[in-house]
């Protein structure tokens, strides 16, 4: 029987909003203090390698530069991955895989992106930077994410009155949580940059951001931002005791480009079927918060209501639209707050998590944890 992969520690930078609070430190410098204060959560253990998850950075195998920079020592390999915005998520899923075939026994994962320091990248003999790569080929829908989430509020019928009163929701509760347990301070600063107190009427004023006449606006969206998250998995066999997370079931599944957002519904449902459980099992839920559009969606897919009778279950210490966005990370920070809501508050044994993501180019990525 293959040993089942559990995470054992989580940690998460503070997030900052581009250009501003991180406005000068590289990606490398975001993720190292996060690997290194994970791995000395689970100190005197022989770290196997590194798995990050980054969108935009500047290449040259980013996770091997800032396991470098973490001291691990020469003989921690890194290696980077790229699924965009579920970049984070599906380091882990990868690092875990390496874990449960007997690879390897302590892997650190998670993600890191520096938005204020990544380079402007120009094909040859250009004039003008591009602004971001194709995430599908010439012939297919390759919609950028704002107007993307408009499709998908009107796809699904998601008013602009709930996607105000969902961003409101997550700014109170991340104004209200505690995270100082997760938080890695960069430098002298330990407190998310971004959440403030909002009312729906301030919203309300705000004008459509992407389509004219339409419901998605700066007010109901998530910044682009700079952070790093990052855990430590371990086969079950060698928890030694250590309270954490097994990782029951992940999935990364595609869905139609045009509704990139769309792609959590099919990864969570594939999950929750492998694992033989239903929704009603779970007990928390954390879900990247790119729009207000798209959680909504997809929660009303999943027969949640963040808004009224799931409120405690869904991103109760709010989620990406209070905290932002840094698109290589923010998967992992899903699992970081996972950790902290079950792990660190002592949840029994047995209760189940999900953290999940909507990726551009028409993607899902989902992964279902068991406090042990």
């Amino acid at each position: 029987m293959r040993d089942q992969p559990v995470v054992v520690a989580a940690r998460r930078t503070p997030i900052g909003t581009a250009g501003h609070a991180f406005k000068q430190v590289t990606v490398d410098r975001l993720a190292a203090p996060v690997i290194a204060a994970v791995a000395g959560d689970v100190a005197g253990r022989q770290v196997d390698d590194v798995v990050l998850g980054n969108c935009m950075g500047p290449g040259g195998n980013m996770a091997r530069v800032a396991a470098l920079a973490a001291g691990l020592g020469p003989g921690v390999p890194g290696v980077t991955v790229d699924r965009q915005c579920g970049s984070g998520l599906a380091a882990i899923l990868l690092a875990a895989q390496a874990v449960r075939a007997g690879e390897m026994d302590l892997v650190i994962a998670g993600g890191a992106e520096s938005a204020s320091t990544a380079p402007l990248r120009t094909h040859r003999g250009a004039a003008q930077p591009y602004a971001r790569a194709p995430f599908t080929p010439d012939g297919h829908p390759d919609p950028d994410m704002g107007p993307a989430a408009e499709a998908l509020a009107a796809a699904y019928g998601i008013s602009r009155l709930r996607q105000d009163a969902y961003a409101c929701r997550s700014h109170a509760r991340a104004l209200a949580a505690r995270f100082d347990a997760e938080i890695v301070p960069i430098e002298g600063r330990a407190a998310d940059q971004r959440p403030r107190p909002l009312r729906p009427a301030t919203l309300a004023r705000l004008p459509a951001a992407f389509v004219a006449g339409g419901t998605v606006t700066a007010g109901n969206s998530s910044p682009v931002s700079d952070g790093a998250a990052a855990v430590a998995i371990v086969p079950e066999r060698l928890r030694a005791g250590l309270p954490g997370m097994r990782l029951v079931a992940g999935s990364v599944v595609g869905c139609d480009p045009e509704l990139p957002g769309w792609g959590p519904v099919p990864a969570v449902r594939r999950v929750l079927a492998r694992a033989g459980v239903d929704m009603g099992r779970i007990a928390a839920v954390e879900i990247v918060e790119a729009f207000a559009a798209q959680v909504l969606a997809v929660t009303d897919a999943l027969g949640l209501d963040p808004l009224e009778a799931d409120d405690e279950r869904v991103c109760a210490g709010g989620g990406a639209l209070a905290l932002g966005h840094p698109w290589g990370a923010t998967g992992a920070v899903v699992v970081t707050r996972l950790f902290t809501r079950l792990v660190r508050a002592s949840s029994p044994p047995g209760t189940l998590g999900l953290a999940a993501a909507a990726v551009g180019g028409g993607l899902g990525v989902a992964a279902l944890f068991e406090v042990v």
